[in-house]
């Protein structure tokens, strides 16, 4: 009884340690550990659900197979794009970084007109609109 108060307590300081300090793995060198293990369970889990399928039902096996293959790539796009949507934005260029420029661009197709003011470069990219690159109408210094 006491060693598990012991390792309810552990685990207690493993959470409160993750919340300080965003970390989910206790030691830095066991998450490749922990994930090829995921990795390999969850192959087993689908080589198991694949047989239990082929046996147990009249369905064809190449049915069973696509089905189970399309629910990994779904999968794995949703997990892709949840991955990138908690990554965070770069951080802002510092202001003394930023140059001074008057450009004016033109879009060839609407005619709409944009002015630019800073940029990072002294002869920055031209911005896009209607799918195309805008010309550069003027330039003043």
């Amino acid at each position: 009884m006491k060693k598990e108060a012991v390792g309810c307590m552990e685990e207690a300081d493993d959470t409160a340690e993750t919340a300080e300090t965003g970390s989910h793995d206790p030691e830095p060198g066991s998450g490749g550990a922990t994930r090829r293990w995921l990795v390999f369970l969850s192959a087993g889990l689908a080589l198991v659900l694949i047989v239990a399928l082929l046996i147990f039902t009249d369905i064809a096996a190449f049915t069973v197979i696509g089905a189970i293959l399309l629910g990994v790539v779904i999968m794995s796009v949703g997990v892709f794009l949840l991955r990138q949507f908690a990554t965070p934005p770069p951080p802002p260029p510092d202001p003394g970084t930023l140059r001074r420029v008057r450009l004016t661009y033109r879009c060839p197709s609407c005619g709409t007109e944009v002015r630019m003011t800073s940029a990072a470069t002294e002869d920055p990219e031209p911005p896009r609109h209607c799918m195309e690159d805008m010309e550069l109408v003027s330039s003043e210094l």
